[in-house]
C-alpha cells in the first residue's frame, strides 16, 4: 500500500470513528430524555450545551492546528471524544449531562476540524476528487451506530453501557489506524491565525449554515419525531434516522462524479430542493413509510454541502487549510448552535410537525444563496 492510499484509509478510520461515536449518542436522545423526564422544551436546552461545548473551542482549535500537527490533535480529539462518550450514559441528573454534553462538543470539535484538515491534506495528494467520499464513511459509520442503537434500544441494554462499549472500542480503533495518518506540519505563520471568513468565502459559510441547521435538527430530533409525531413503535424510533444516515452516505460515496459530472453550484442547488422536499413532507404525512421517505431526501439533500465547502476553504489565499475550515465551521456551527435548540421551543408550543415544516425553509434558502453564484465553482482536483 503506497503513502497516499495508507494514508486515505487511516483518515477514513478517523472519519469513522468520529460519526459512529456521535450517532451511537444521537440514537439513545429518547431514552434519555425519558429517563430524565424532560419535555421536549426542556431537552432542547440541554442539547443546547453540545453545540455551546463545539463552537466554543472552535478558535482554540484553529490557533492549536497554527502550533501543532494536525496528526497530534486528531488522535488527542478522538481520545477525549470517546471518553466523554463513555461517561454521559452514567448522567442521572440534568446538570451532569449538561457538563458532559459541553466536554462532548468541544472534544468533537478538535476531532472534527482536524479530520478535516487530514482530509484536505489527503486530497492534495489525488489528482481527482475524493474529498466526498470520507464524508461518506462518517455517515456510514453514522448509520452502522444508528442501526446498533436499534439493536440496544430493542434488547434493553441501557445506554451507559452501550456507551462505554462503543467508546471503548473506537479508542482501540484509533490507536490501530494512527500509524498510517500524516504527519501535517502546523499550518504556515505566513497567513493568518483563525479569523472571520472573508467575503470570498461568506456565502458558502452562509450555505453551511443552513445546511449544519438541518443537520443538528436531524440529529437532536430524529428520534423524538420518530417517537411523538409519527407515533412509531419502539422498534422504529431509530428508522428515520438510520434512513437519513443511509441517504447520506449513498450520496457522499456517488458525490465527487456527480460533482465531476453537474459541477458544484447545481449539486448544491439541488441539495437544497431535496431538504426543503424532505422536511415538508415528513411534516405533512407524519406515518412511517412517508416520513422515513421524508428523511432519505434529507439525507440525499445534506450529504455533498458541507465537504464541498470545507474542501474550497482549504485553498483560502488568506488562511491556511485548518483555521480556514475553522473559520467556515463557526458560521456553519452558530447553525449547529442555535437552531435545534429552538426546535424544542417550537414543539412545545406548536409541535414536532410545524417545526420540521419551518424547517423546510433552510433548504430554499441553501438553493437561492447558490443560484447568486457569479460563476460556477469547480470541484477541488
Amino acid at each position: 500500500m503506497n503513502k497516499a492510499t495508507s494514508a486515505r484509509v487511516a483518515v477514513a478510520i478517523f472519519f469513522f470513528v468520529s460519526g459512529f461515536g456521535f450517532s451511537t449518542w444521537a440514537s439513545r436522545i429518547p431514552d434519555i430524555q425519558r429517563r430524565l423526564s424532560l419535555n421536549d422544551a426542556e431537552l432542547g436546552m440541554v442539547l443546547f450545551a453540545l453545540p455551546v461545548g463545539l463552537l466554543g473551542t472552535m478558535p482554540v482549535t484553529g490557533m492549536l492546528l497554527q502550533r501543532f500537527s494536525s496528526r497530534l490533535i486528531m488522535f488527542i480529539g478522538a481520545l477525549a471524544f470517546n471518553a466523554m462518550l463513555s461517561v454521559l450514559g452514567f448522567a442521572t441528573e440534568v446538570w451532569q449531562l449538561v457538563v458532559g454534553l459541553l466536554c462532548f462538543g468541544a472534544s468533537r470539535n478538535l476531532l472534527n476540524i482536524s479530520v478535516n484538515a487530514q482530509s484536505v491534506g489527503v486530497q492534495a495528494m489525488y489528482s481527482r476528487s475524493i474529498i466526498t467520499t470520507f464524508h461518506g464513511i462518517w455517515s456510514i459509520a453514522g448509520f452502522c451506530g444508528a442501526g446498533l442503537g436499534g439493536v440496544m434500544v430493542h434488547y434493553g441494554v441501557p445506554p451507559s453501557w452501550h456507551f462505554l462499549g462503543v467508546g471503548a472500542l473506537m479508542v482501540l480503533t484509533g490507536f490501530l489506524a494512527l500509524p498510517g495518518v500524516i504527519e501535517q506540519p502546523p499550518a504556515s505563520t505566513g497567513k493568518r491565525r483563525f479569523a472571520w471568513p472573508d467575503k470570498p468565502l461568506m456565502k458558502y459559510a452562509l450555505i453551511c449554515f443552513a445546511v449544519m441547521s438541518c443537520e443538528g435538527t436531524m440529529i437532536d430530533w430524529s428520534g423524538v419525531y420518530f417517537d411523538k409525531a409519527v407515533h412509531a413503535s419502539p422498534q422504529l424510533v431509530t428508522f428515520g434516522f438510520s434512513m437519513y444516515m443511509a441517504a447520506m452516505a449513498a450520496a457522499r460515496f456517488a458525490g465527487d462524479w456527480l460533482v465531476h459530472r453537474f459541477g458544484v453550484v447545481v449539486m448544491i442547488r439541488y441539495s437544497g430542493w431535496m431538504v426543503f422536499s424532505g422536511m415538508l413532507l415528513a411534516a405533512l404525512l407524519p406515518y412511517p413509510a412517508t416520513a422515513g421517505l421524508g428523511f432519505l431526501l434529507i439525507g440525499l439533500g445534506v450529504s455533498c454541502v458541507v465537504p464541498l465547502v470545507f474542501s474550497m476553504a482549504g485553498k483560502s489565499a488568506t488562511l491556511a487549510n485548518g483555521p480556514a475550515i475553522a473559520a467556515v465551521s463557526t458560521i456553519g456551527y452558530l447553525g449547529f448552535l442555535l437552531v435545534p435548540p429552538m426546535i424544542g421551543f417550537i414543539a412545545e408550543a406548536a409541535g414536532l410537525r410545524w417545526a420540521y415544516a419551518l424547517m423546510s425553509f433552510f433548504g430554499l434558502a441553501i438553493s437561492y444563496l447558490v443560484m447568486r453564484e457569479e460563476a460556477p465553482v469547480k470541484a477541488a482536483a
